[in-house]
């Protein structure tokens, strides 16, 4: 499905934020990870979380859910997949598959299969699988791509060595397997470590899961102790950072009155920082009690931001900047290039197409402002990546003529209220079939 954005010059009302994917995601499987019931309350619903559900549940955990809240029984040590074929269809969700390559490692012959080849098909895991074979585990690849088969059974601990340059996920994935392992370990982030802030998240969902992990000050060395076992919990998810990136820059942009509940002041997502950037960027707004309220007439100024601190909101900001007065520089942000699509220079050339002044470098986006606005009247192509969609409807609302977004319907994958929540707030945009 497709969608057009018309122009619309006032947002005005109040939403409640969607549940963090990410906090949803980790909760789920430190849960299943655990012997016994653990209890979730508002689990996020998305095409990403609904794929750890499913994998989890071929891993032998059993899920109950209603309106609120989400009871896992865990299979703790003890991960098995009962279908013949041994095959995990993660989707198209990266951070899905690296978690569950690492929990694979405990299991005889795992099959992650491709069912995204354009996407997450294309998308490298050579640091992670470097990693598992350390500890003695056999992976086979396809040039560090899905199709991927593990064969674990007893992972072995001691020292492993794990490159962070390309995504934080592998270190993530370690840090929830090896305390299960016989032996303790030690972890070395080699190279640089991206997404520091989202390995904070993992640390912090970790020790509520009871697992004590031992992390120097700069987060890159870790001593993990063996033998340990995950507690079965009750965990509460917070509102999502990452997709309210759009929302507020959607309101940014526009003539607005609006307010979003459920945005925790003091969370440890990286993405809370686009508060920040929109105040920096001139935008009138107020955050207290959770609830984050913008009065905008639409007129920002630039600044220069570190993406790296908040990597799920960087295209949401850009999207807010292509109307800025002066230039805005985004750096630190090469890491975008290995997502659902290389979110530099495809994200870029579809700003280009709707009249957007931008530049790239190998990590960093140049956005030259044109508060007039820009022309639109375009056809996009979104590159089956939702925070590509969520950016470029930003955009939309301010352009002169409407942009239709191509396959609009994988913003699923991450917040599939996003247009609904746009068309509560008075956006005008609609549903068409595909012409493609």
């Amino acid at each position: 499905m497709d969608v057009i954005v018309q122009p619309t010059s006032r947002l005005q009302g109040e939403i409640q934020a969607l549940s963090s994917k990410n906090y949803t995601t980790r909760f789920m499987l430190v849960a299943a990870l655990a012997e016994g019931k653990s209890t979730i309350y508002y689990p996020a619903h998305s095409e990403d979380s609904d794929a750890m559900r499913r994998c989890l549940r071929d891993m032998g955990a059993i899920l109950e859910e209603d309106d609120t809240k989400m009871v896992i029984t865990g299979f703790g040590k003890k991960p098995h997949i009962a279908n013949a074929a041994r095959e995990l269809n993660v989707g198209n969700a990266g951070a899905v598959l690296r978690f569950l390559m690492g929990i694979a490692a405990l299991m005889p012959e795992v099959n992650f299969v491709n069912t995204y080849p354009e996407s997450l098909g294309k998308r490298p895991h050579d640091d992670l699988i470097v990693a598992l074979q350390q500890m003695g585990v056999e992976v086979e690849h396809r040039e560090g791509k899905l199709p991927i088969t593990i064969r674990g059974g007893q992972p072995q601990g001691g020292h492993i060595r794990v490159s962070g340059n390309v995504s934080s996920q592998y270190l993530s994935a370690l840090l929830f397997v090896t305390p299960l392992l016989e032996q303790d370990t030690t972890i070395e982030v080699t190279e640089d470590l991206k997404s520091k802030v989202v390995v904070g998240q993992t640390l912090e969902v970790l020790a509520e899961a009871g697992i004590i992990i031992e992390a120097s000050e700069d987060l890159m060395h870790y001593r993990v102790q063996g033998r340990q076992q995950y507690e079965a919990k009750t965990y509460t998810v917070q509102g999502d950072y990452p997709g309210s990136a759009a929302i507020l820059a959607a309101a940014s942009v526009t003539q607005s009155d609006i307010q979003v509940r459920g945005l925790t002041v003091d969370s440890k997502q990286g993405e809370r920082a686009v508060v920040d950037v929109l105040r920096t960027m001139g935008v009138p707004l107020t955050h207290a009690d959770n609830v984050v309220h913008i009065q905008s007439q639409g007129q920002l100024q630039a600044g220069e931001f570190d993406g790296d601190e908040f990597t799920d909101g960087v295209l949401a900001m850009v999207a807010a900047a292509v109307f800025a007065e002066g230039t805005s520089r985004f750096y630190n942000v090469e890491n975008l290039r290995y997502k659902e699509c290389d979110r530099i220079t495809d994200y870029l050339n579809e700003l280009k197409k709707a009249g957007a002044n931008v530049e790239e470098r190998q990590a960093e986006i140049i956005v030259h402002g044109r508060p007039e606005g820009v022309e639109g009247g375009v056809d996009i192509n979104a590159h089956y990546d939702h925070r590509v969609i969520m950016a470029l409807t930003v955009v939309g609302l301010r352009a002169k003529q409407p942009l239709r977004i191509h396959d609009a319907h994988h913003v699923a994958k991450s917040y599939p209220q996003y247009f609904d929540h746009l068309r509560a707030l008075g956006a005008n945009v609609e549903w068409v079939e595909s012409s493609n």
